[in-house]
């Protein structure tokens, strides 16, 4: 960060003093919209586009030296910072101070704070989750570069179980044994310096990441917290803490911590110069973390089964962004190139859902178009693991490694990728069998199996694809779901011994179809609106 000694422009210090009057102040939520989403970036743009913001200490009159305010300017200038450069391994430890400081002023005193009648604090939900959401970043930015780390040590030989006994023997570390002939990089060797401290084992530990966000939660999402600024902090923490649940595989953790915020549809929002609002209706309105949500609420719904859920609550949010770029909403905002990536990762998640859960009406007709016209060659040679490399988040694993002794690296990624392979390897197998059974309304299973099927797929196909339902599509659950089938067809098996064969007939019923016009309305009504725009866009003038 930059020194003291900086000297700071005019500009800079109006807009420290405008942003603390609208967080502690006056807390007008028009006014601090305009300095945190416009003012801001300009800033950025035009003074620091590739430095430092000024150290908290040289703005500090500016805010009468206020401890939390100074600690929300560190992590916005810091989260500046992290964006523009190639933060090192000590910029990523400064940010788990930056994070600390702001979440231990934040936290003290809060349970007073968050009830009281007259708030000391008011920041923009967009604000609040921009925080919790790089908070989360910088903690998986930080586990994939310690494991990348230890990985670059064993190549070089700069750990082995040698090192502890040598180190041992005289109090101090032991020589590198490097097996290469050129000697190890520099900045592998003063990292790995740097991780053997044991300080270093304390940053970004995974269990004080957790408590944060937990504790933030509570408070935030309590029914008797009526101070805005809190209950945005709990409501985002919440998505933020699902959001690391699904990183760190444990995909009920992930749904479960959306619990105390999708289903309180009680507890209001409420703030003089706004609209009151439901924790989800705060949530919809901070388009990334409705993004957020529902992405890491599909690979959750994927990786635990509920093919259905991860095509419902997906493909809606699909088919609002889809409307949003033909109309050009979404192309407006901020990082319009990110979400056009998310777009397409949310669209190959649905490719593999309907695929394997074939059933009408799923999504919604202009998706299931994209979804033909960009992995329709995939799904043809069902490479799953191709679309789930496309479309997976980058899992980590919070364990630290031992930087003294070599030893393997535990691949999260790769053994996701396993599970799921190992989860939708019988698919070709049940596809071929429902062809099949969707050509009769009853056959017998001799005759399934002179067609190449095996007798024990029926009963799989049925067990495979009977899977918890949420009872609300609205809410991605965890508890509030019950056990249903996701097959397109219905079937069961009826011995016989009237032909004196004791064969099994299959009899099968075709699901019910549920007749749905709007799809086909709105397709047409999206086609007219594109021909009358095209049409008017044509030069008349003779």
């Amino acid at each position: 960060m930059a020194t003291d000694a900086d000297i700071v422009p005019q500009a800079l210090t109006d807009f420290v003093f405008d942003l603390y009057d609208s967080v502690t102040l006056s807390q007008l939520t028009e006014e601090q919209s305009r300095l945190y989403n416009n003012l801001f970036r300009d800033l950025s743009s035009k003074y620091f586009a590739s430095a430092p913001w000024p150290a908290p200490t040289s703005i500090a009159a500016d805010c009468n030296g206020d401890p939390l305010f100074l600690a929300f300017y560190r992590e916005l200038t810091h989260r500046h910072w992290h964006a523009v450069s190639r933060p090192s391994l000590r910029d990523r430890m400064e940010g788990w101070d930056v994070y600390r400081e702001l979440f231990d002023e934040l936290l003290e005193g809060a349970e007073e704070d968050s009830t009281s009648s007259q708030p000391k604090l008011f920041i923009l939900p967009e604000w609040a989750f921009d925080i919790l959401h790089e908070f989360v970043y910088q903690f998986q930015g930080f586990c994939q570069f310690r494991t990348s780390l230890y990985n670059s040590a064993n190549k070089h030989g700069l750990v082995s179980p040698r090192d502890i006994n040598e180190g041992a023997a005289d109090g101090g570390d032991a020589p590198a044994a490097n097996t290469s002939k050129k000697g190890p990089p520099h900045h592998v060797v003063e990292n790995l310096a740097l991780m053997r401290e044991d300080a270093a084992r304390d940053v970004w530990s995974v269990d004080t990441v957790m408590y944060y966000l937990h504790r933030l939660a509570d408070i935030g999402t309590s029914p008797k917290c009526t101070v805005p600024a809190y209950q945005y902090f709990g409501i985002f923490a919440s998505v933020a803490l699902s959001r690391l649940e699904c990183l760190l595989t444990d995909y009920s953790g992930s749904l479960a911590a959306l619990a105390p915020v999708l289903e309180n549809s009680t507890t209001m929002v409420a703030k003089a110069d706004q609209e009151s609002k439901t924790f989800s209706e705060v949530i919809n309105g901070v388009f990334s973390a409705r993004l957020s949500l529902t992405y890491h609420a599909g690979i959750s719904f994927l990786m635990l089964r509920r093919y259905k859920d991860a095509a419902t609550t997906v493909g809606e949010l699909c088919s609002y962004m889809q409307r949003g770029f033909k109309t050009g909403q979404l192309r407006q905002m901020p990082n319009s190139e990110q979400l056009y990536k998310n777009y397409d990762r949310m669209i190959a998640l649905l490719a593999i859902c309907t695929n394997i859960c074939p059933q009408s009406n799923l999504v919604e007709e202009s998706i299931a178009k994209t979804i033909r016209e960009k992995h329709g060659v995939q799904l043809s040679k069902e490479a799953y693991t191709e679309l789930f490399v496309f479309c997976a988040p980058k899992f980590i694993s919070p364990a630290i490694p031992d930087f003294f002794v070599s030893g393997p690296v535990e691949n999260v990624y790769k053994q996701q990728v396993q599970l799921l392979e190992q989860e939708l390897k019988d698919q070709t197998v049940f596809r071929d069998l429902r062809s099949y059974l969707r050509l009769y309304t009853s056959i017998p299973t001799s005759k399934l199996v002179k067609f190449g099927n095996e007798e024990q797929t029926l009963p799989s196909l049925k067990l495979r694809m009977r899977q918890l339902e949420s009872n609300n599509p609205a809410v991605p659950s965890l508890e509030d779901a019950s056990l249903k089938s996701a097959l397109d067809i219905h079937y069961y098996v009826e011995k016989t011994s009237a032909d004196g064969s004791n064969d099994e007939i299959v009899h099968v019923d075709e699901a019910e179809k549920q007749r749905r016009f709007e799809n086909y309305f709105f397709g047409q009504i999206t086609q007219s609106y594109e021909i009358r725009k095209e049409a008017n866009s044509i030069n008349t003038t003779v």
